[in-house]
């Protein structure tokens, strides 16, 4: 390892899974101190156990002022500052039902969640970091941000909103020395999903391999992406590699959104030599 945080100190919300797991680990491994910002005391308390001295846990509703400051609070009192926030958390709708049937049920939570937590986030710690040198702030959107398609409205309009928030933060932070970046995973293959949900042991292997099918036909990479490669994404744009990178938004997310993979073109003469017979 290349040590490439080290002396710096980290917070990342929603790290007790997923992309926030795999980002502590990393960050951890590179030289940080971590503060495992996250809901779940028990997987959370699990990962700091497991990464020792160098990472901390605090319980964290994001979509609070008083708990994202608590996190602020301990990075500085147990590890003596802060230099890279990374807003991870968030949460998808609970039901996927067509929009006309939609009750919007879960809109304000998901908005708290996915909007004014990462706001709050950057906001408490541009507050610190401004005083203190700069930093850096990461974002974690999702194509669904980038994208249109069906359902998941709330969820969609939540994460598009957070790579417009992401990119003016740069903008209005950047006379600070902050730089904020914006993440955009793509199909990440993460803990259990919504979508095996009710399925039994003995047909969830089936069960993904037709749900990856569906993910890689959209994909210029035929590959599922893992948690770690955000990370990894993470890593450099936390890093001093990236010091001259700010308001940009990176997909990690195997080419879904540089267009549709599929050779219409072939197709098309394909259809042209079944009607003309060539």
């Amino acid at each position: 390892m290349a040590a490439e945080l080290a002396g710096k100190v980290a917070i990342i919300t929603g790290a007790a899974g997923g992309i926030g797991r795999a980002t502590a680990e990393l960050f951890v491994a590179e030289g940080a101190k971590v503060v495992v910002a996250d809901m779940d005391e028990a997987n959370g308390s699990a990962l700091v156990a497991s990464l020792g001295e160098d990472a901390a846990f605090i319980r964290t509703d994001v979509s609070s002022r008083e708990a994202v400051q608590a996190a602020v609070d301990l990075a500085v009192s147990r590890f003596g500052g802060l230099h890279v926030m990374f807003n991870n958390a968030g949460m998808s709708c609970g039901a996927y039902p067509d929009f006309v049937d939609d009750r919007l049920d879960d809109f304000d939570r998901v908005m708290r969640v996915n909007v004014l937590g990462p706001m709050l986030g950057t906001q408490i710690a541009a507050r610190h970091m401004k005083d203190h040198g700069g930093g850096v702030i990461l974002q974690n959107s999702s194509i669904a941000g980038l994208l249109a398609g069906h359902a998941m409205m709330t969820y969609r309009a939540s994460k598009a909103a957070l790579i417009q928030f992401s990119k003016s933060a740069a903008i209005d932070l950047g006379r600070y020395g902050i730089r904020v970046n914006c993440l955009v995973p793509g199909h990440i293959r993460t803990q259990l999903s919504s979508f095996q949900q009710g399925a039994q042991d003995d047909n969830i292997a089936q069960l993904d391999r037709e749900i990856d099918a569906v993910y890689l036909s959209n994909q210029i990479l035929k590959s599922r992406g893992e948690p770690d490669d955000c990370a990894q994404a993470a890593l450099f744009l936390a890093s001093d590699r990236a010091r001259q990178i700010t308001g940009i938004v990176m997909p990690v997310e195997a080419g879904v959104t540089a267009g549709d993979p599929v050779n219409h073109l072939a197709d098309i003469f394909a259809a042209r030599a079944r009607v003309l017979g060539e």
